[in-house]
């Protein structure tokens, strides 16, 4: 399938897109190498293989949830505007 310039010209005007008169002919060749892709696709042979709804069923690898950073609350509040004991202070939102 090979698209001419009057089906480029009317594919951007129901895709919203403004082509200059000079950008008709680039878009034309990208959008038929595009088509041609698909119909590359289309001749692979896809009996007996199921659809997928994604892309696989993959685990990722889980690690252990280590608090690393713990046990200096001097340090963490050192430069907080304000604090409440071992917390940082914020103002009040809620009424």
């Amino acid at each position: 399938m090979s698209l001419d310039t009057a089906t480029v010209r009317r594919i951007a005007s129901l895709a919203r897109i403004r082509l200059e008169e000079e950008e008709v002919g680039r878009m034309q060749a990208e959008l038929n190498g595009i088509l041609g892709w698909i119909e590359q696709l289309q001749a692979v042979d896809t009996t007996g293989i199921e659809p997928m709804a994604g892309g696989g069923a993959v685990s990722l690898p889980l690690r252990d949830d280590v608090v690393t950073d713990g046990g200096i609350p001097e340090k963490i509040l050192a430069n907080a505007p304000d604090r409440m004991g071992e917390y940082f202070g914020v103002p009040k939102v809620v009424e």
